[in-house]
């Protein structure tokens, strides 16, 4: 039996990156947020503020730990099965991502400690400084990382030297043409990821009667964040959409389901697309709709996948269904926004239950969101890996056998489905112990002892069973 190591590879490196990439669109947001409530607690004096940043801090540092882990798997994967594409564009990815251990890594690093471990040893706005470096870490990291990514969606900057990228213009290479899009929808979505994610665990505790009071205020303060940025994150993403169909026309051919070049073309609601058939075997759509978002006329022209060969093609229905369950959500993100508001009056915010526990489901919807959009991102590419610049194929590494590629998936497979459900699970022990005063019943000697940052959250993987 022969394996194909493209393929696979993909499928390998599609798994990491899924895997990995929950956590760290929730730790940037939520790096965020931390930092607000310590600076809220440094300008007021108000303990509620400490103890909900203290909450929330424990929360980061399980969270973080897990990202980190999990992230350093991919830049190995670069070297073991993409080596033909790491030698061509060595001269501007081997800096990018240097860039981010330097500016991103270190500053994280330096101010994470005193994060987690200084809360009792530095003042509150010296503490609060180190929030808001994480916080700006956090960012930093994500657009050297974006910056990469963004380049070998639409790359300009560089020239083929014998076989390699050399640069020609380093301001050209990093800010790409899709690169502000691309950032600015992946840091909208952080904050909507945070956002529902507090507003999901506060519900919780309001459901609960615990705590009742704190969690109402942090309840309050993410309604009012996601009211602005839900559908401001709409008016982005389609900016980021008319970006992609300007340089990336066959990709949006696949999130319409479209085949045919036509003026007037409809935006289909729902469809079947068939590759082998090159058509969809049904269909529902807006007529004229296409056109009209896309050219803004409406008999605009829409460029058709039939444009191109079949195996220059992007699987159509991994694009266009990722694409729906994207907007889905958002949808569903702007609705629990705007109802939010509705509620407020009377306070029904914190008393309407079908709205509480509504929430609580919410809290996954950021992150179907943000896997169906690298979806869309990363299989509508296809078959570039450097988009019309070097595909999958001339990119892998030479000597890869299907079996061994296979063999590594599974081995990631089981791994990451240990670290997963480990992670949950102690991620709900530390929800379920709730608000803690950060200085009661602990004594000097013990106080912030440094050591991993799961060791923050001062709760044993026992803790359920006490």
């Amino acid at each position: 039996m022969e394996l194909d190591p493209v393929v696979l590879s993909r499928l390998q490196f599609a798994f990491v990156v899924s895997f990995h990439a929950i956590f760290p669109v929730f730790t940037i947001g939520l790096a965020s947020y931390v930092a607000v409530l310590q600076g809220l607690y440094v300008t007021t004096g108000n303990r509620t503020w400490d103890l909900l940043g203290y909450f929330w801090t424990k929360i980061f540092a399980v969270v973080f730990g897990i990202g980190v882990v999990s992230g350093i798997v991919m830049a190995f994967q670069f070297g073991t099965n993409w080596s033909n594409f790491m030698h061509f564009g060595a001269n501007f990815i081997g800096p990018m991502l240097s860039y981010e251990a330097l500016t991103a890594f270190f500053l994280e690093a330096g101010f994470l400690g005193v994060l987690l471990f200084g809360r009792q040893k530095v003042s509150p706005p010296v503490h609060f400084f180190a929030a808001l470096m994480v916080a700006a870490g956090t960012f930093i990291s994500s657009f050297w990382i974006l910056v990469t990514n963004s380049f070998m969606q639409t790359p300009a900057g560089v020239e083929v030297v014998n076989g390699m990228a050399q640069v020609t213009s380093w301001s050209e290479a990093i800010f790409n043409p899709s690169f502000p899009y691309r950032f600015s929808h992946f840091a909208l979505a952080a904050f909507l990821t945070g956002g529902f994610v507090v507003c999901g665990v506060s519900a919780w505790f309001v459901l609960r009667n615990r705590d009742v009071e704190v969690h109402k205020r942090a309840l309050s303060m993410s309604l009012w964040l996601l009211l602005f940025i839900a559908p401001l994150q709409a008016v982005v993403g389609d900016m980021h959409g008319l970006n992609t169909f300007e340089h990336q026309p066959m990709k949006v051919a696949a999130m319409e389901g479209n085949w045919e070049t036509q003026a007037g073309a409809p935006m289909l609601l729902f469809a079947l697309p068939d590759r082998d058939l090159q058509a969809n075997r049904f269909e529902i759509g807006i007529p004229d709709g296409a056109s009209l978002f896309l050219t803004h006329e409406a008999d605009g022209v829409v460029p058709g996948l039939k444009e191109v060969p079949r195996d220059q093609q992007p699987p159509v229905w991994i694009v266009f269904f990722s694409f729906r369950v994207m907007v889905a959500m958002g949808l569903l993100m702007i609705f629990f926004a705007v109802a939010g508001l509705v509620l407020r009056r009377g306070g029904r915010i914190y008393t309407s239950r079908w709205f509480l526990r509504g929430l609580q489901g919410m809290a996954l919807a950021p992150f179907l969101a943000v896997l169906s959009g690298w979806f869309v991102t990363e299989t509508g590419r296809s078959p570039w890996l450097i988009y019309r610049v070097m595909d999958y194929a001339a990119a892998i590494t030479p000597s890869l056998s299907g079996w061994m590629v296979l063999l590594t998936l599974i081995g990631y497979v089981l791994v990451y489905a240990v670290v997963f459900c480990a992670g949950v699970y102690y991620l709900f022990l530390v929800i379920r112990q709730g608000l803690e005063d950060p200085a009661a019943g602990k004594s000097d000697e013990h106080m912030g002892r440094p050591a991993r940052p799961l060791s923050a959250t001062d709760v044993s993987f026992d803790h359920g069973h006490n």
